[in-house]
């Protein structure tokens, strides 16, 4: 086996906090540990594609712990599928030219889901891939979290807290939306963290009578106010079945022109379901005769200092990936273990999604201390 000298690294998909700590980790462990040579591409695939390009020396790695986003910048194209001068065209082979002739040992990909499919795609091409899991959703599968999760749960519960005493002085319902499309970590863990009356989630479909109708109990009960927290991607039971049923459609499709059905059913699908936070809250005013407001956190809960944990996880994680690399394991995600880490190879990762068992703990404890989860 050669010996790796030189490294390149990207973040791909979605901004999240803690990428720039994963980027320090790998680089100064490379740099200082195993003697490497380190290239960033600026925004994501793209800029492998396109040969833009940084050099992360030490002086580039320093001062960047605490900062939030990404100093490469990220982009959500894919090797595959990239516009390049307005037509969609498959740059997979670009890619793996310019791999190797930069002389690249090994690639680093920072990403959720789709940065996973992506990389094994490069590996599927014969390069030497890793990647580390990112995304405030917390849904990468076969890891115990993702970073960007933690950061964006303190957020989103610090939101949730601040809209306690507004929903309690005007005696309202205040429905808040949390990121989270298909997967409801980020929803359920803001919800039970900051107390809210009413947690929805994409795993369990809503019934909009019986949310109405706890919160009609509380109000019984003398508590005129109600803390509704509701995930971006959360359905009602009557809606659910049709996405439902279009995904599978897709997982199931033999050929590109399925797949092309299955992917335009499903985005006329979620076009359908822009704006469901703002009806559902007019929906439960009308049924329970409270006045409502709605909060949607959106992008700040992607952006900013990342939280300690998140450093940490971030920066144990790219050391870990900085040890595989001199090792000589590649097509692995380096995922999070207990307080270690353990590769996983990208096939067992992409194109899975890890979402909230229905009797998950924290789903369990919901339920315990009384919160209505809509079913």
């Amino acid at each position: 086996m050669s010996k790796t000298k030189r490294i390149g690294i990207l973040t791909a998909g979605g901004d999240s906090p803690g990428l720039n700590a994963a980027i320090r980790g790998v680089g100064k462990a490379a740099i200082s540990y195993y003697g490497l040579e380190i290239l960033g591409f600026r925004d994501g695939f793209r800029g492998l594609a396109e040969d833009r390009r940084m050099r992360l020396d030490k002086k580039a790695l320093a001062g960047i712990l605490t900062i939030g986003g990404t100093i490469l910048g990220t982009s959500r194209d894919k090797p595959h599928r990239m516009r390049i001068d307005g037509r969609i065209r498959d740059m997979t082979e670009v890619l793996v030219r310019n791999y190797e002739k930069l002389g690249l040992d090994a690639l680093v990909c920072l990403g959720g889901g789709g940065t996973q499919k992506s990389a094994l795609r490069l590996a599927q091409e014969g390069l030497n891939i890793l990647t580390l899991p990112k995304t405030i959703d917390n849904d990468v599968a076969m890891t115990d979290a993702t970073f960007g999760f933690a950061t964006a749960l303190d957020i989103a519960t610090e939101a949730i807290d601040r809209l306690h005493s507004t929903a309690h002085s005007h005696h309202r319902i205040v429905v808040t939306e949390i990121m989270g499309h298909r997967a409801g970590w980020l929803t359920l863990g803001a919800g039970l963290a900051g107390g809210a009356d009413v947690v929805l989630i994409p795993e369990i479909p809503y019934d909009i009578e019986k949310i109405a109708s706890a919160i009609r109990r509380r109000s019984h009960h003398s508590t005129n106010f109600s803390i509704v927290a509701v995930a971006e991607g959360a359905m009602s039971q009557d809606d659910a079945p049709a996405v439902r049923a279009a995904e599978e459609r897709k997982l199931r499709a033999r050929n590109d022109k399925e797949k092309v059905a299955a992917r335009l059913q499903l985005a006329a699908l979620e076009a359908k379901h822009a704006g469901n936070t703002l009806r559902l809250a007019k929906h439960l005013e009308m049924l329970t005769g409270l006045e409502s407001r709605v909060t949607i956190l959106g992008y700040v809960q992607r952006g900013g200092t990342p939280s300690p944990a998140d450093r940490v996880l971030a920066t144990r994680l790219g050391t870990a990936c900085a040890d595989l690399i001199h090792e000589g394991v590649f097509g692995v995600m380096v995922a999070a273990r207990g307080e270690g880490s353990e590769p996983i190879p990208l096939e067992k990762v992409a194109g899975k999604r890890k979402t909230v068992p229905l009797d998950h703990p924290w789903v369990e404890s919901a339920r315990r201390v009384g919160t209505c989860l809509g079913d």
